[in-house]
């Protein structure tokens, strides 16, 4: 669905994004991964059609991004971190606003708002809204003319766990739906459960890319860690995941019921970006 080969593209007459290439299917959810500053966004303005000037090619589904036609905007739908409602309108005022721009017919907006549990709020001005309410219908904004491919900036950037979880839910729905998905975020958790693949970026540069899994895998097995007693004190001990039935003492310890708790702990995303970049997400 997108292929991006040999991209370069800078603000200045210093390099920000240099040979750049990654390629993604139909149907993937696909993340970018890195710092603020690393060229994320600016990657989705190259791809959505909002920065032409770029070396290279990036094309989406077949259309050079920087040579599109007005049909193109047909085919995606973008989310970007910072909402673009207007806030004297209501939510429905909105939707039927924006969803009048594209030549295909909306999708049904009541249907929408219920998707997003805004139904009993359709006829609230925005103004009123909670932030957690405008990212959700932020959202289904960039959903009404049923676009092919969906970019998402930060996604679940300042919502709290409950909205947080909502977000995910709603764009594991279109993944189902068969969407693609180009989603930019420094949050390794929601990367982690969301991407088929990601891509590490740092300083415009693609540093690692990969199913989340895979990443992880590269560090080394997973370890048990497991605490247990004798008469006088507690202690704790480990191993690794493969080696556990070598483990003597797991072994003992098992046998005789002495295990008061255990579990395995293996690296996370965010641990990989750190080892693989030398940089934190901060």
């Amino acid at each position: 669905m997108i292929t991006v080969e040999k991209l370069d593209f800078s603000y200045t007459n210093n390099p920000f994004i240099e040979n750049m290439s990654f390629h993604v299917a139909r149907g993937e959810i696909f993340g970018f991964l890195g710092p603020s500053g690393a060229g994320k966004t600016t990657l989705q303005k190259i791809l959505t059609g909002l920065i032409t000037t770029y070396n290279g090619s990036a094309t989406l589904n077949g259309v050079e991004c920087k040579t599109h036609k007005q049909s193109f905007y047909e085919s995606i739908g973008v989310d970007f971190e910072y909402s673009t409602l207007y806030e004297k309108l209501t939510a429905r005022q909105n939707l039927q606003f924006f969803g009048s721009l594209y030549a295909k017919p909306s999708r049904n907006i009541d249907m929408l708002l219920e998707f997003v549990g805004l139904h009993n709020d359709a006829e609230k001005k925005v103004s009123d809204y909670s932030k957690g309410m405008r990212s959700r219908l932020n959202f289904i904004k960039a959903l009404l003319h049923d676009p092919e491919v969906l970019f998402l900036d930060e996604p679940t950037s300042g919502l709290d766990p409950t909205n947080s979880r909502i977000m995910k839910d709603l764009i594991l729905k279109e993944k189902k739906n068969g969407k693609t998905i180009l989603l930019t975020t420094h949050n390794m958790q929601d990367a982690t459960e969301l991407c088929d693949r990601v891509a590490f970026i740092v300083d415009g540069h693609v540093k690692a890319m990969d199913t989340p899994h895979n990443l992880i895998m590269r560090k080394g097995a997973a370890t048990i860690k497991y605490t247990f007693h004798d008469s006088t004190k507690e202690h704790t001990g480990e191993c690794p995941l493969a080696q556990t039935s070598t483990d003597s003492r797991l072994m003992e310890l098992l046998q005789s019921n002495r295990i008061q708790s255990i579990h395995s702990s293996e690296p996370t995303l965010n641990d990989i970006f750190m080892e693989i970049t030398g940089r934190t997400l901060k």
